[in-house]
């Protein structure tokens, strides 16, 4: 079927839009096939006032994303910030949050305790353990959690939701965390130590707890326990389960009457996870919880936006960005850090979410079906971390692709509402819009590609495409 022209465009109206020379031959050439090209218009700046949910968060019957108390959906847009209790001084950790609100984040991960990625591990700045003996759960240092009580209170003043790790294991149970400690502690000590935080944070209404943490554990006896104590006092705050690199929350942890939120972690293609997550008959919301942070694994900016975007357009009810040194904040990292967590607040890839955000908060997200079968895309799609997605609203109305390289992509009309389609590429690189007309609806194939790398000398762009009457 031949592909449908996207607008009647000629050489001469194609250089009246300021499209550059290369782009005109490609459009008008190949019988003028109708591939958009993107013109830079700015868009809208970042809006850094976006509205505060209203904590608690909880789960619709049958809904695949967050809402907030008012029962407006609530985009989990994260951040890591898992030594920011246990590393930082007050005065540092507001000019972290403060960085984090006005940048569009809205969740931040974190560890209530720290086991090593800190300066002063298990101390905090002011020299504070969680522990009167070392190790021990159930003798626990008022000091020091009172300090990490004021963490998450400034958190939910700046709209923020808390995803604690109260008993971080560690990957593979070694030093990196806790777990030896809590096999030493014991089931009684365990259960009540999670009594005590329920009791603690059941008025806080913005944490959602995060079980286990880089690891499945063998004894899942110990984490149910924590999970359990906590649930006495507080049944309305949300948990899930953070495994080992490649595991889904649910995969270890299926049945658990906790785990209320399912998420991928991976640092494969992250659509290819996502989906697997998607289809999954218990139909759990899940998020995208971590895959490669930024500065680690060779992942810039590029990398960072197609994680997240591979996410969102696969399913995800919202998704979790890292920076290195932003997660440990200066203390004993994985790999060599750039700059300083305070140099790095800035950085290309935190940058990028702020323009995730706006996109999305522009859209009626928490209605997009992701494009599995591929009856929407229906080339160009590309595999891998290369590999294009899709997703469309139920209606028609809206349609969202994602393309991580320059290419040409083909889309079914009739998979969207006319009787015009709007079309629009997005720079995620730097939040600005080009208009790429107004085609019509029906049969055969519309036909996209961008005239020319992105604002940061990169080939990812996104194509949007609304219904117009």
């Amino acid at each position: 079927m031949a592909d449908q022209l996207v607008t009647p465009l000629t050489r001469r109206n194609l250089i009246a839009a300021g499209l550059c020379a290369a782009a005109v031959g490609a459009l008008a050439g190949d019988r003028m096939r109708g591939e958009a090209a993107a013109t830079a218009t700015a868009a809208p700046p970042p809006d850094i006032a976006w509205p505060n949910a209203a904590f608690p968060l909880s789960i619709p019957a049958g809904a695949r994303h967050l809402v907030d108390a008012h029962g407006r959906p609530f985009l989990l847009h994260g951040d890591s910030a898992w030594s920011l209790i246990a590393g930082l001084t007050r005065e540092d950790a507001l000019i972290y949050l403060q960085d984090r609100q006005a940048r569009g984040f809205n969740a931040i991960l974190v560890n209530l305790i720290e086991h090593r990625f800190c300066r002063h591990a298990p101390a905090n700045a002011y020299g504070q353990k969680p522990f009167l003996t070392p190790g021990d759960f159930a003798h626990l240092n008022e000091a020091y959690f009172a300090h990490a009580d004021w963490v998450v209170r400034e958190a939910a003043e700046r709209g923020l939701l808390v995803l604690l790790a109260p008993a971080y294991l560690g990957n593979g149970g070694g030093i990196e965390g806790w777990y030896r400690e809590v096999v030493a502690s014991g089931l009684d000590a365990m259960r009540r130590y999670g009594q005590t935080l329920g009791r603690r944070y059941r008025d806080a209404g913005n944490i959602l707890w995060v079980q286990a943490g880089d690891y499945d554990p063998p004894r899942k006896d110990l984490v149910r326990a924590v999970a359990d104590g906590i649930r006495e006092s507080d049944t309305r705050a949300l948990h899930t389960a953070h495994g080992g690199p490649g595991s889904a929350g649910i995969q270890h942890w299926q049945g658990e009457p906790w785990l209320q939120l399912n998420n991928v972690y991976t640092y494969g293609p992250v659509y290819a996870e996502a989906l697997r997550q998607y289809a999954r008959a218990e139909r759990l919301p899940f998020v995208l919880i971590e895959s490669a942070y930024e500065n680690e694994h060779r992942a810039g900016e590029l990398r960072i936006r197609c994680q997240a975007y591979q996410a969102l357009l696969s399913g995800a009810a919202g998704q979790i960005y890292g920076n290195n040194p932003v997660w440990h904040f200066d203390g004993p990292g994985l790999f060599p850090a750039p700059a300083s967590w305070q140099a790095q607040l800035g950085s290309r890839g935190a940058q990028s979410m702020t323009h995730v955000r706006t996109l999305l908060a522009s859209l009626p997200w928490w209605r997009l079906v992701p494009d599995a079968d591929g009856a929407l895309l229906t080339d160009g799609i590309g595999s891998g971390q290369n590999r294009a997605v899709a997703a469309a609203t139920a209606d028609g109305k809206v349609a969202l692709i994602y393309l991580p390289s320059l290419r040409t992509v083909r889309v079914a009309p009739d998979r969207l509402r006319g009787p015009m389609v709007r079309a629009r590429w997005y720079d995620p690189a730097n939040g600005t819009y080009a208009d790429a007309g107004a085609v019509p609806a029906g049969k055969g194939r519309l036909a996209f590609r961008p005239a020319h790398a992105n604002s940061a000398g990169m080939g990812d762009w996104v194509l949007l495409l609304e219904s117009e009457a």
